[in-house]
């Protein structure tokens, strides 16, 4: 099925881009949650009106999230881990865990966008990124402590 993207959908595309999808996809969760819109000739007609309005979107969005990889800029979180012989921790750090300490300090983020850099085998420090937009992603510091 195709439709018109109302939204940055990350693995999709971008606001106005006109994508192939599953059709149980576009049903039950991009069109009721007003992601998309039908591919049919009156929305595309309409399409080239609102191509505008959506350009104005993808600026406003785009500055957003530029201010907000401000905020992330000296950012560092701190996860307390079990920890055993040689300071290795027990499991891993998850990125469920960092965005419940990222909600904890006042910033949102989704975990799907959520990105650690490196392994987290031990206690110390490791760069995470976020992607905000598809042109903006922020990196900020995770420190792993023992509990």
């Amino acid at each position: 099925m195709k439709v018109i993207l109302t939204q940055n959908i990350s693995n999709l595309g971008t606001i106005g881009s006109i994508v192939n999808v599953k059709n149980g996809y576009a049903r039950n969760y991009l069109i009721p949650n007003g992601m998309v819109a039908p591919a049919d000739e009156s929305n595309k007609k309409a399409l080239s009106a609102q191509l505008r309005a959506l350009e104005k979107k993808k600026v406003v969005l785009l500055e957003e999230a530029r201010k907000q990889a401000k905020a992330f800029e000296n950012l560092s979180i701190t996860l307390a881990k079990k920890v055993g012989e040689d300071e290795k921790i027990f499991g891993s750090v998850t990125t469920a865990e960092i965005e419940a300490q990222l909600l904890k300090e006042g910033i949102t983020a989704s975990r799907k966008d959520i990105e650690v850099l490196d392994d987290i085998k031990k206690v110390g420090v490791y760069q995470a990124q976020v992607k905000l937009h598809p042109e903006v992603v922020a990196k900020f510091k995770v420190w792993v402590v023992a509990e």
